[in-house]
């Protein structure tokens, strides 16, 4: 058998990256799915994408992916292959270690091609070294599933002060159902989980100004709402309830805060996420008038 080579593209070489056959089952990526656009808005990089070739074709592809500006790759959300075991060898050899993230159809499972293609690509990631962390949902609200009203039980105000709303982070993530936030207490604390979380919050490009802490009419601290934008559609960045007011349904009323906000700053759709094993939260998704569009499993 020929030699497999494995290297980064070159400038100027996208149409190789593009060169493999593309079967259209599973989600290109995380973000959106025109390769040589983001490569041009610098969302690719020739370093940050690598190719398998035997006898000069593509057998397998990867691509890290970082808005224009960052300094290192985010997520690895652009991985296919041809031939498994070249797949597996660029992952392992290209010097790169971000979170992978598969987009899918909703219910893939149910699709024999779909789930074949699906569970492929994650026994390769696994086998480079990657384990599955959690899958999650993603929604998507637009103006015609309607804008749920308000439940006026709770104040919500700005908070200026990044420490406050570091230490909010802190108290929100005690008892998290969050598989990421959960991960990284694990391994390194709550502090460098709420610095974590913040830190993602501040690197999204959307005014800090839009975040909102929610109190009860009395003043008690119930959590915080922090509506936002990714590089191509607002989103509900983060919301989360202190732990001594769960199991009353306030996750509802800091989605529809959040939804009211980004439609108030012109949104005409807003896309979110959470993982399939938090139900609170997904029923909050399914109330407030945001269907599920597609499924996402992440892999560390």
């Amino acid at each position: 058998m020929t030699e497999l080579v494995v290297r980064p593209l070159e400038a100027g070489e996208e149409t190789l990256f593009t060169s493999l056959p593309d079967r259209g089952l599973v989600g290109r990526t995380l973000l959106g799915d025109d390769f040589a656009e983001m490569a041009k808005q610098g969302e690719y990089r020739p370093e940050w994408t690598w190719v398998a070739l035997r006898d000069d074709v593509v057998v397998a592809r990867a691509a890290w992916w970082a808005k224009p500006g960052d300094e290192e790759p985010i997520a690895l959300d652009w991985f296919d292959f041809t031939d498994f075991d070249a797949g597996v060898h660029l992952l392992k050899t290209a010097p790169l270690r971000a979170e992978y993230s598969l987009t899918t159809p909703p219910a893939w499972q149910d699709d024999p091609a779909v789930a074949d293609e699906v569970t492929t690509r994650v026994e390769a990631a696994e086998q480079a070294g990657y384990r599955k962390l959690v899958e999650r949902y993603r929604f998507r609200w637009t103006p015609e599933s309607g804008l749920p009203e308000r439940p006026g039980r709770l104040v919500f105000r700005p908070e200026p002060d990044d420490d406050v709303i570091l230490e909010v982070f802190k108290r929100v993530h005690v008892g998290s159902l969050d598989a990421h936030v959960r991960k990284t207490v694990e391994e390194h604390g709550l502090d460098a989980a709420a610095r974590e979380d913040l830190d993602i919050m501040k690197w999204m490009p959307a005014p800090r100004d839009w975040w909102r802490l929610a109190y009860t009419p009395e003043g008690e601290l119930v959590g915080l709402t922090l509506p936002s934008r990714n590089v191509y559609d607002p989103v509900v960045g983060y919301i989360a309830v202190v732990p001594e007011h769960r199991g009353h349904g306030y996750a509802y009323d800091l989605l529809v805060e959040a939804t009211h906000e980004l439609v108030g700053h012109g949104a005409d759709r807003i896309v979110a996420g959470t993982d399939v094993g938090n139900v609170p939260m997904a029923k909050a998704f399914a109330k407030a008038g945001y269907p599920v569009t597609q499924h996402r499993i992440d892999l560390v």
